[in-house]
């Protein structure tokens, strides 16, 4: 659909001349319907926590009881369990979050991967802030007292990457 035709649709529900709205997740974010009260989402298996942590939010806004059903196909993956089960036991933004680097993993801090297991083998990044901070406490000394060295492995470790970095 056109933004005009998007439009003019959204305000029909705002104002109930629709009283059924088929979307995609183009409704995720800016809609506020506070007559919107049931939400289905399909195949809710294939989308993160964030984004139906979203989804669910679209609902509930008014003085109405709401609900909201996600249809998932099976087999599940132990990761889309996971992530099932976090969105049914907590509204809790926070806690979704939480969960959510838990489950996909914080993936690159300096690169293009956005989950997966990041290169801090030992470090828990909830667990060990303490030791983290201390850590970057050290290197920043060592960068203060050898700087060519610091350089040197950097660009070792970083690859083609350190540029991103300046910028």
């Amino acid at each position: 659909m056109k933004p005009a035709e998007k439009a003019a649709v959204m305000d029909a529900f705002v104002r109930r001349d629709v009283s059924v709205l088929v979307a995609t997740t183009v409704i995720e974010v800016g809609v506020d319907v506070p007559n919107a009260s049931i939400m289905v989402i399909e195949h809710a298996e294939r989308f993160g926590l964030a984004q139906l942590h979203q989804l669910r939010g679209r609902v509930g806004r008014g003085a109405a009881e709401s609900q909201c059903i996600l249809l998932f196909e099976e087999p599940l993956s132990d990761t889309a369990k996971q992530r099932l089960k976090v969105i049914y036991e907590t509204h809790d933004g926070f806690e979704i979050a939480r969960q959510d680097l838990a489950i996909r993993g914080p993936g690159e801090f300096l690169g293009a991967r956005q989950s997966g297991v990041p290169l801090l083998r030992f470090a828990d990044l909830e667990r060990d802030v303490a030791l983290i901070e201390q850590a970057r406490d050290t290197a920043d000394e060592m960068l203060a007292k050898f700087p060519d060295a610091a350089r040197a492995h950097l660009a070792r470790w970083l690859g083609g990457r350190q540029e991103f970095i300046k910028a």
